[in-house]
């Protein structure tokens, strides 16, 4: 089987990156493409270290992560990776190992993502007991050239756009 794609969906927090991805993830299966899908909380909670939130932690499970879709997409699995990834470089490493990577950019308003936080991260991050998360305690470095760009996680127009940068013949662009 030829190698496929790393489809790495990247925004903020609560931005909609887990609903995209398993939209992604329906319309794959719906046309018979061998698909999985890596959400960097269900990794985080798979690993038997789990990886916390430091600077060296992160870029450590980032690469991991990268590590991951890139083994999956050259066996022939779109590897989907929804993933806050707020730092370039480590969008960077994940183009640098995988067959072909396409950028989702989930571009949702901040104040939408916090309205819409069913895990209280924006409420703990504003009281200090979340000082890691992105988009209020560090930056969050929006992709410069996504592949794709989204209006929240249930833009089909968006998925329709992935679905069409796919390479079709399972080789990599």
């Amino acid at each position: 089987m030829k190698a496929q794609a790393v489809v790495w969906i990247t925004g903020l927090p609560s931005s909609g990156k887990s609903a995209f991805a398993q939209r992604l993830r329906s319309r794959l299966i719906n046309r018979g493409k061998p698909c999985a899908v890596l959400d960097g909380d269900d990794v985080r909670d798979a690993l038997v270290a789990r990886p916390g939130y430091s600077p060296e932690d992160r870029d450590a499970f980032y690469e991991t992560l990268a590590r991951l879709a890139a083994l999956l997409a050259r066996q022939g699995i779109v590897a989907i990776v929804a993933a806050t990834s707020h730092r370039a470089v480590y969008r960077d490493r994940a183009r640098e190992l995988a067959p072909q990577l396409i950028e989702v950019y989930i571009q949702t308003p901040l104040q939408e993502c916090m309205q819409r936080d069913s895990k209280g991260l924006y409420a703990r991050a504003r009281s200090g007991t979340a000082p890691e998360l992105p988009g209020i305690a560090e930056d969050y470095e929006a992709p410069l050239n996504p592949d794709i760009v989204a209006s929240g996680g249930f833009d089909d127009r968006a998925v329709e756009g992935v679905l069409a940068v796919l390479p079709s013949n399972g080789q990599a662009a």
